[in-house]
């Protein structure tokens, strides 16, 4: 069927679909928006019109605006594209709808302009309860944003990106903006690459961050910057992570790492205020590597439920059943336990399922029993005598728990147990209440994690790598292991955590060009390696960088966290799915012979 369309012509937004108010009652205005839904009721047709600012209900009446009208506006369809003028008026009292801004009024129209007729739709816009396929939603991706959540996502990224700007500015940072194109440099995950046309043969790299240009802006004598940065990394992707995100990214001259967290605890408590309207309290909670690890086994712990780990090598290196005893003595062995309050009713199939868990996140095996009177005897064969009161007062367990415990060594075995107690969380959490709470019923439990290991040994590979990356600054004191044993050094290293989430990374930097070789070094780049990836950097310090620090933020995972979404792709605006495409776009795609030889290029 084919529509008459109109011109806009002369007509004019008096105002949005979200801002119309019972003060606004007796006035004429103009609004253009979406056909959200329509609704006829006897003849008189009832319209939901919206934009980006919120929804307006829109009547025709035959009565005042004249069967002609009402006959053209009839053949609307959702999503159509249209412009209304009329007189704002009060709702009646049985019709007026808390839910909306703009609950308290409708707009009888008098005219009506089409300006845009919509073809059936791949999936509904106006359908907050069942929505499409994600793959379809990311094909239509212009359709998606138009639903009201996803809009509101937007407008909030938005807003915290503004007053981060803002907050960053009141502290004396510059906003400063770092190439694009650069050298391909080894940071960790494998860099997106774009050929030169001018020099065949070479390459410039996409920057996973802007590390190595912020520490040299701190050469330059810029004390203190910040950047809402573009980030690409080519790696495998999950729910939280993009190839291409936006991290706030902030480096700072003679500081310290308290000075860091001072600054950020500013940056969180000031967005937190403006955009959720939600006081945090800081300073935030410190915790070393080491404690997260040993007492939650993970580098970044939810912290709203408990399910803490209990230290309990003595006691399982004392008991007469090896399977419990071995890997307590064995070297750099532990034993931790986790008390699951009220446990005892959870069945013995679904603890054996617990087993499977911990075994397939690295661990050995799991021993567990639940507390009771009843079961005392068979827990005698394990603890006997007056070791098991002090196992169960070790775990701070009582009748009616269930304890779970492992051991082996201790970075591996709490890591597994940790898996655990994060699945178990999820039901504390359901428990609570917070899964899904809106921002001011949350719990938000922000966290520093610091004082990680320097290295981690790459088994496959038989080298030391850098747990996170290789310009962070070791602790002095363990400066003298670095060839001997880099497995003691660690560093000053930083993480921000907030409900199980890693929202940042950071890090006191190395400004001195024979420590950073000598880290280097142990990585295995030798003196020749490291001039030619990282020549620049280790030549400005030569000339005498202050001491520096600083963190990299991820805007996405904030956003996300702020807006109570499960996933980063629903708060950037043109995500790419797991596979690295966008499907909306369909890119990556190839491109033609004629390029690939400008910029020399034979593609096998």
């Amino acid at each position: 069927m084919t529509h008459t369309l109109d011109a806009l012509g002369d007509w004019r937004r008096s105002h949005t679909c979200g801002a119309l108010t019972k003060a606004d009652a007796g006035s004429s205005v103009t609004l253009m928006g979406w056909v959200h839904r329509t609704r006829d009721h006897g003849g008189v047709l009832f319209i939901d019109l919206r934009d980006r600012y919120g929804l307006t209900q829109v009547v025709f009446y035959p009565e005042t605006g004249g069967k002609t009208l009402i006959e053209r506006a009839s053949h609307l369809g959702s999503e159509w594209v249209i412009a209304v003028r009329g007189t704002v008026n009060p709702r009646p009292a049985d019709a007026l709808n808390p839910n909306m801004a703009t609950g308290e009024i409708e707009v009888d129209v008098r005219e009506l302009r089409i300006l845009s007729a919509c073809e059936p739709l791949p999936f509904q816009v106006n359908e907050e309860h069942q929505l499409a396929g994600e793959d379809l939603r990311l094909k239509y991706r212009y359709l998606d944003l138009r639903r009201p959540e996803l809009a509101q996502v937007l407008a909030l990224r938005h807003k915290a990106a503004l007053t981060a700007r803002a907050y960053m500015t009141s502290q004396s940072f510059l906003e400063i903006e770092t190439p694009l194109l650069v050298k391909p440099t080894p940071e960790g995950a494998r860099d997106y690459v774009v050929p030169s046309r001018v020099h065949h043969g070479s390459f410039y790299a996409l920057p996973q961050s802007p590390q190595l240009y912020k520490q040299t802006l701190m050469i330059a004598g810029c004390d203190r910057y910040f950047q809402l940065a573009r980030c690409l990394r080519d790696e495998d992707l999950r729910a939280d992570r993009q190839p291409e995100h936006t991290q706030i990214d902030v480096e700072m001259s003679f500081a310290s790492e308290e000075d860091v967290f001072a600054t950020v605890e500013g940056l969180f408590t000031t967005l937190w205020k403006e955009c959720l309207g939600v006081d945090v309290k800081a300073p935030f909670l410190r915790m070393t590597y080491d404690e997260a690890m040993r007492t939650y086994g993970s580098d970044k712990p939810d912290l709203r439920f408990g399910l803490e780990f209990k230290d309990v090598t003595a006691i399982c290196a004392q008991s007469p059943r090896n399977v419990v005893a071995n890997g307590a003595k064995a070297p750099g062995g532990i034993a931790v336990a986790m008390t699951i309050p009220g446990g005892s009713e959870i069945s013995g199939t679904q603890l054996r399922k617990f087993e499977d868990v911990v075994k397939q996140a690295g661990a050995g095996g799991l021993s567990f029993f639940k507390v009771s009177a009843a079961d005392r005897e068979k827990q005698q064969v394990i603890f006997p005598g007056e070791m098991l009161d002090q196992f169960l007062a070790a775990c701070g367990a009582k009748d009616g728990d269930a304890i779970v415990f492992t051991n082996g060594p201790w970075e591996r075995t709490c890591k597994a147990l940790g898996v655990l107690r994060s699945q178990l969380g999820q039901a504390e959490l359901e428990k609570k209440g917070l899964l899904g709470a809106a921002p001011d019923k949350q719990e938000w439990r922000f966290l520093w994690v610091r004082q990680f290991p320097l290295f981690e040994y790459n088994d496959e590979a038989k080298r030391w790598e850098p747990k996170h990356h290789m310009f962070t600054m070791p602790n002095p004191e363990h400066l003298e292991y670095l060839e001997t044993d880099p497995g003691k050094v660690y560093a000053q290293l930083y993480d921000l955590v907030l409900n199980g989430n890693e929202l940042g990374s950071g890090s006191v930097r190395i400004h001195r060009p024979d420590i950073q070789e000598r880290v280097m070094k142990v990585i295995g780049l030798s003196h020749e390696e490291a001039y030619e990836k990282f020549g620049f950097l280790l030549d400005a310090y030569r000339y005498a960088s202050p001491p520096h620090a600083g963190i990299g933020l991820g805007l996405d995972r904030i956003i996300m966290l702020m807006a109570g979404r499960d996933s980063i792709r629903d708060v950037i605006a043109f995500p790419k799915t797991a596979s690295a495409s966008s499907l909306m776009d369909n890119s990556p795609s190839p491109i033609d012979a004629v390029s690939l030889k400008e910029l020399g290029i034979k593609h096998s």
